[in-house]
């Protein structure tokens, strides 16, 4: 916004707003200089921008009085009742970080292209980045087949960090999300499903029986003509009636064998006494 140097004491100043402003005096610490509002503006010795950006050592060097340079508000403040206008020589960001909000619509140029997406000039101390996957909603190869650089964009802050200084910007989120097209099956003839009444009606299958039915029934049969399986106790019970009809049998056998040899003794015995008596 050029402003001339005319009287307007009706208009607000407010930071950033430009100014053709006369350099009215010059002082040690920097210059008076006169915006056309009628109130007092300064511009500080620091706030001075000397041509290839040169070292001041004296603002003498750089400005002179009757000069008209351009400048920009940089505060407004109270003194004595009276607003107090500082001026800046650099022209301000349109953007501050303060100022950079997720979900704020911005405008910029896009400056540079790299493969991972475009970088757009907004105002801010950074530009910021559209990332590829950012641009459209569709499949993007390249970012030129989408921007280039020179054009004029509009985008959404999606990321903001200060500590990194990295704005990540959206385009395709100012843009209306595609409709999804659902394609429908045709439908089939009616004809297709028709039952032909002269057609000859095939007899039902019987349904097979399956092999768990099949076992079912099996084991059902055995354990109705077998008798129930002996319990752990009875198998007991029975080994050792098994056992003590073997030790009864054998002690027969040994009695047996016993009285034999007791009768083979006597026989012998009565023999031998007949022999000697005769």
């Amino acid at each position: 916004m050029d402003m001339s140097v005319v009287a307007d004491t009706n208009r607000t100043i407010e930071p950033k707003m430009q100014f053709t402003g006369k350099v009215i005096k010059i002082r040690l610490a920097g210059a008076v200089i006169d915006i056309g509002t009628g109130k007092p503006a300064v511009l500080h010795i620091s706030q001075v921008v000397a041509p290839e950006n040169a070292s001041i050592k004296r603002i003498e060097e750089v400005l002179k009085e009757g000069e008209e340079i351009q400048v920009w508000v940089k505060k407004v403040a109270k003194r004595d009742g009276e607003d107090r206008i500082e001026l800046t020589m650099v022209r301000p960001l349109e953007l501050e970080w303060r100022e950079i909000k997720i979900g704020n619509p911005v405008k910029g140029k896009v400056v540079r292209l790299e493969k991972f997406g475009a970088f757009v000039e907004i105002g801010a101390e950074r530009p910021g980045l559209v990332h590829i996957s950012e641009m459209a909603h569709g499949y993007v190869k390249v970012p030129g087949d989408v921007v280039k650089e020179g054009d004029e964009i509009e985008a959404k802050v999606i990321e903001v960090n200060r500590r990194k200084k990295q704005i990540k910007l959206s385009m395709k989120a100012l843009q209306p999300e595609p409709e999804v097209v659902v394609e429908e099956r045709p439908k089939q003839s009616p004809a297709r499903y028709a039952v032909d009444p002269n057609r000859e009606k095939k007899p039902a299958r019987k349904p097979r029986r399956r092999p768990d039915e099949d076992n079912t029934a099996l084991m059902n049969s055995i354990n109705e003509t077998n008798e129930p399986e002996p319990t752990v106790m009875e198998l007991a019970m029975r080994q050792a009636m098994e056992k003590a009809k073997d030790r009864k049998t054998k002690q027969d056998a040994h009695k047996a064998k016993a009285s034999s040899k007791e009768q083979e003794d006597i026989l012998s015995r009565t023999l031998e006494n007949k022999i000697q008596t005769n």
